[in-house]
């Protein structure tokens, strides 16, 4: 009992180590706005040929996220604190606006009929979505992370991760490959797929808003200005 308490008492400093500076948020947030969410993700639901539902599937979100992220621009001090929330809804909404973002090559460019595609792929992707969750959470209370941290060339992340990631990569390969024969289409979507990857991994970031709100003291302590505005922080 005691050395599981010892061992989850000693997994927040690996957060705390890896806070990010409020301006840097700012940088963040412009850069994965503009170019994972509105170029990556709007640009190819609205190039031809158009279908306004696929669209607003993934509009109405990103201009939710493209309203927040005003918050963190112009105020990244005193919004610090949800900068961490934001960051994980950010890859939830991204991996998703991605997701929809392949079914329309499949659905409209290439004319997939029928709903198992679609369900499949709905699949695979909040498996995905899950796995990183679950990965992240054994990663963290394993010390796992630590070790990383301590030794990056000594130490691996699991082939788990690797496996399953490389496994999400190709089912959608031979998916698109089963329906088409256009080598541009399953290379673009087998690119989302990546892409998909990388937001389940922001996605993460939940846990590190959950820590800090569970871990207030041990936040200060480190970081006293943490959330308030520049001119009250104490350097």
């Amino acid at each position: 009992m005691n050395m599981q308490k010892s061992k989850k008492e000693k997994l927040p400093v690996f957060y705390l180590e890896h806070m990010h500076f409020p301006t840097e948020n700012r940088q963040y947030i412009i850069v994965c706005l503009l170019i994972f969410m509105d170029f990556l993700g709007i640009l190819p639901l609205l190039s031809d040929p158009f279908h306004k539902g696929f669209f607003w599937a993934g509009a109405i979100p990103v201009i939710a996220m493209n309203i927040w992220g005003l918050l963190y621009i112009f105020a990244p001090y005193k919004f610090e604190r949800s900068y961490y929330l934001y960051m994980g809804v950010f890859g939830l909404i991204t991996a998703y606006l991605y997701f929809i973002v392949a079914q329309k090559f499949m659905y409209v460019h290439v004319g997939v009929e029928g709903p198992l595609f679609g369900v499949i792929g709905l699949v695979l992707f909040v498996a995905v979505i899950v796995f990183f969750q679950i990965f992240n959470h054994r990663m963290l209370y394993s010390g796992k992370y630590d070790k990383l941290d301590e030794d990056s060339s000594g130490f691996n992340l699991s082939p788990i991760l690797a496996a399953s990631s490389m496994g999400y990569i190709v089912a959608q390969f031979l998916m698109s490959l089963a329906v088409t024969d256009s080598f541009m289409i399953m290379v673009m979507v087998a690119s989302y797929s990546v892409l998909i990857l990388i937001m389940a991994y922001f996605a993460t970031y939940l846990h590190r808003y959950i820590y800090i709100l569970k871990h207030p003291e041990q936040l200060k302590s480190m970081y006293s200005g943490f959330g308030l505005p520049k001119k009250e922080r104490k350097y």
